[in-house]
């Protein structure tokens, strides 16, 4: 037996069929989380916010249209959900803890790479709120630019120019922070 697409199996539950829901739970729960701990870098706030995220999708499954990609309305639902919870919460970007989002420094693990993802966090966690999520979408989340653009309702073009400038001014960053520690 295929495996139903992601629009078939929204459609279903769009019908009533709620226990479908887990299906698209299962396939987009650690890209949703991990989308949010990138986001917020909060691993607590970020497993409210995913489960609030499937919640909503319950909730408001008749706003999807058919033929749409599931995912680009997943991912508006998360979206949508990150800035109400920075909203909510006030935060400033010093609340940021990077060593939250990377794991544990492993004995086997090679100590520059561990270094270089530690700074990396650093220099994420200083870009504006618009462009860290721009990459956490594009080079983390592997969306196509096509989807981003559906997402934040402006051109592919567009954002591909975002994308470069903000993996530009992430390099001035994290070479800036690496002279420093030096």
């Amino acid at each position: 037996m295929s495996e139903a697409s992601d629009e078939l199996l929204m459609m279903t539950v769009q019908r009533g069929q709620l226990d479908m829901l887990n299906a698209l739970v299962i396939r987009y729960q650690q890209r949703v989380y991990n989308y949010f701990l990138r986001a917020t870098m909060d691993a607590a706030d970020s497993a409210d916010l995913t489960q609030n995220t499937f919640i909503r999708v319950m909730k408001y499954r008749k706003s999807y249209k058919a033929g749409n990609s599931f995912e680009t309305w997943l991912f508006q639902i998360a979206r949508n959900q990150v800035k109400d919870h920075f909203k909510k919460m006030k935060v400033h970007s010093d609340r940021f803890n990077p060593v939250e989002v990377l794991p544990e420094k492993e004995d086997h693990q090679d100590e520059l790479q561990y270094e270089r993802e530690q700074t990396l966090m650093l220099a994420m966690k200083q870009l504006p709120d618009d462009k860290r999520e721009l990459l956490v979408l594009s080079k983390f989340q592997g969306m196509k630019y096509e989807q981003i653009a559906e997402l934040r309702e402006t051109s592919v073009s567009a954002i591909k120019v975002q994308v470069h400038r903000t993996i530009k001014q992430l390099k001035e960053i994290y070479f800036e922070i690496e002279k420093n520690l030096n």
